[in-house]
This record gives structure tokens, sequence and C-alpha cells, in this order.
């Protein structure tokens, strides 16, 4: 019968006997614990010798003996012959001293798991009598795609000492493109803060007692301002919960997360950001446009449609080898283009709006920088859209017809 433990080796002996590709394998995961690692073999393989090298692991170059074990707390044999490793077995089974037999698994006192962890809770899986690690890895496997889909239900029952905060980029829409990152966080938070665009149907799955705060803004309509979400965020954080502030596309492109970090720095609680997939690049390739292509373009301006016309801008109107993509402009872009056109912008660019990118109602406007402004207003183009300027815009440049066109 085995007993699965979850065993605390911060700064106690963990004494490895042999030094080749098993035992780096298997070192990497103590050292990750922060044990006090000894490694007792003649000779390193590579990936050992680095971690050595890189970790300052004390190493004794020469083959292993009882009283290497004298301060262990947990031993691992791995030197390639089967009767040394039943031999330091047998030691610890002495000393009382748990064992990792690598030759032969079910002789040792202890076994390795196969493990992962989504921040405090750790999973691991092993076999009882018949050591099978395939099978244990393939079980381990199941489970860790569950942890990291955000379905587990890993938030804590109970107030953390000390809250924080998350800033998370949701990507375009589609709940499967969050990072596995993202996905954990929000299975774990307290509160999560959330846009009006973005992957919101992630929302539906979150802990029923999660609390959900919506603060989106609309063009023209901002039910909470800035000032208030920073407030919001940190209050939060301060009475100890583990906030999510859940943001369409990426934190750090025209989403306002540089302000929102420095609101919590300023406030003394700590904030990561996880970048999410931008609309920049994610909406017009859902409509079958590359923001580059080779001999077509070789490089991207981004702009918010809201800061007019730069001398960068019409830089990069001026040179066919770059795309132009503007973002939250379609009520700016009438004027957008008539400045453009008036210093000097080729008339004839091509120009798409993609809107409502991944969603069943997505479709794409193309026209010239000439015509596309009344092209939009007969289409009767509306936010969520992305606007491309630049050759990769033409129709059927990739595909006779775009993805989702």
């Amino acid at each position: 019968m085995t007993i699965i433990l979850g065993l605390g080796l911060i700064g106690r002996r963990v004494v490895f006997a042999g030094g080749g590709a098993v035992a780096a394998r298997r070192i990497r995961r103590f050292i990750d614990e922060r044990a006090d690692v000894l490694v007792v073999a003649p000779e390193l393989g590579a990936e050992t010798a680095q971690l050595v090298a890189e970790h300052g692991i004390r190493w004794l170059p020469r083959r292993i003996a009882e009283s290497d074990l004298d301060e262990a707390w947990l031993a691992h044999a791995a030197t390639g012959d089967a009767a040394v490793d039943a031999r330091v077995a047998a030691w610890c089974e002495q000393r009382r001293v748990f064992c990792v037999n690598s030759s032969d698994g079910a002789h040792g006192s202890a076994r390795m798991a196969a493990s992962s962890r989504a921040g405090d809770v750790v999973v691991g899986v092993t076999s009882d009598t018949g050591v099978d690690p395939r099978r244990a890895a393939a079980v381990h496997a199941v489970l860790r795609e569950v942890m990291e889909s955000g379905s587990a239900p890993l938030r804590r029952r109970r107030t953390a000492a000390a809250g924080s905060v998350a800033l998370v980029g949701s990507g375009p829409g589609p709940v499967d493109l969050l990072t596995l990152r993202a996905r954990r966080l929000l299975a774990e938070a307290d509160v999560v803060i959330a846009d009006r665009l973005g992957a919101t149907g992630v929302l539906d799955e979150l802990d029923p007692d999660a609390v959900i705060v919506h603060v989106g803004k609309a063009p023209g309509r901002h039910a909470v301002d800035q000032d208030g979400i920073n407030d919001l965020i940190v209050r939060h954080a301060r009475a100890g919960k583990r906030v999510v502030r859940l943001k369409g596309g990426d934190p750090f492109v025209f989403g306002r997360g540089g302000e929102e970090v420095s609101a919590c720095l300023a406030a003394g609680v700590a904030v990561e950001v996880v970048p999410g997939v931008t609309s920049a690049v994610s909406v017009p390739l859902s409509a079958g446009i590359p923001v580059t292509h080779r001999g077509t373009a070789s490089a991207m301006h981004l702009i918010n449609g809201q800061s007019g016309v730069t001398a960068a801008t019409m830089a990069a109107l001026a040179d066919p080898a770059v795309t132009t993509v503007v973002l939250m402009g379609v009520g700016a872009f009438a004027g957008l283009a008539r400045d453009a056109l008036g210093r000097g912008a080729p008339a004839d660019l091509p120009v798409a709006f993609v809107e409502r990118g991944f969603s069943d109602d997505q479709r794409t406007v193309r026209a010239t920088l000439a015509t596309a402004a009344v092209a939009a207003r007969e289409a009767a183009v509306r936010n969520p859209a992305v606007i491309v300027l630049g050759r990769v815009a033409r129709a059927g440049l990739l595909i006779p017809a775009a993805i989702r066109a």
C-alpha cells in the first residue's frame, strides 16, 4: 500500500547517487523545491554538470559511500548499476531514510510522481504495485489538462492574508485562445473585474462564489472611469482577495494596463501581467489577412484611431512595405482618411474593416483609402472592428475568399 504525501524539503538534504540523465531530470524538481542537493558520482553527464555549475550544487566526484547519507532526508539512486542502486536502497532502509531506486522502483521506499502545479495546488500521480510510469504519465496528462483548462475548483475558500492582482489579457474573444496561465489565475480568483470585450464567455465557467464586477467601456459610454477601475482593483486586493483584471486583447496594447500596474504598485499591492492575443494581429488573421507577408509587407505600424495622423503614420502609409493597423478607429476613420489623403497618402491604398472578429457575425468590408469612409458608412460598420491599411488588405492575397469574410 502506498500513501501519497507532500514533503517539505526546503533546506533539507537530498542525496543523488549518480549523475547521468535520469538524475538530471529529477534534480531540477528538487532545485525548484529549494532542497539541499548533494550529488555523489565519479562523473557527471553534460546536463547534470550544467545544473551543478548553475545552481552551486555540491558534487563529490567519487562512488557513493554509506556515510554520504548521514544528513539525508531522502536519497535517489540512479547510478546505472542495479547492484549499486540496491545497496544504496539497503543503506537507506537501515537508516530510515526514504529512497527512490531508479533501477527498480518497486523496491524503493519512495517513488517519484508525475506532478503539476496550479498556483499553490500540486497534483501528483504515481502507481502502487507494478510500477508503470507510462500509465501514471497518461493519467497525469488528463489531470493537468483539467487544471490548466480553468475548470478545476482552485479558488481558496478562505481569505488570503495578502491580496494580489493579475492583469490578464483575454484575447479577441474565443475562450480557447486564453493562455494556460490566464485560465489558472481565473480559476483561483476571488474577484474578477471584467471588460466588455474579449473572452467574456469564460466568466460562465468561474467558481459560483467568485465576485464578478463589470466595468466594460463602450464608445461614448464608460460605466466606470479608469480612476474608478484602479480603485476597485486596489480596494479588493487590500481586502486580501485574489483579483483578476480581465481585459480584452493584450493588457499593454491600448489597454491602459500600465496605469493599472502603476496604481497597484503605488498602493503596495502585488501585481503581475499575463499577455493576451492582441486583436491587432489576430482579428485580421481571422479574415485571412496577414499583417506581414513575405514580398508584400515586412513591418507593421499600430495606432489608436483617436490619436489622429502623425508623421510616423504618414511615413507608414507612404511605405508600401508597411501595414498600418488601426484599433478603436471606426468613429474617427473618416477624419483620419481625409487628413491622410490631404497630406499625400496614396488614394488607392487597400483598406479592410474586419468587424466582430471571431464571432458568428464577423464580416470584412474592403475598399481603398479614397473610398473607405463612404464604404464603411454605407455598410454601417460598427465597433468592435480592426482596420487594416496596406497591400496585405487587398482581396485574394492569400486565398480566393477570406476565411470569414
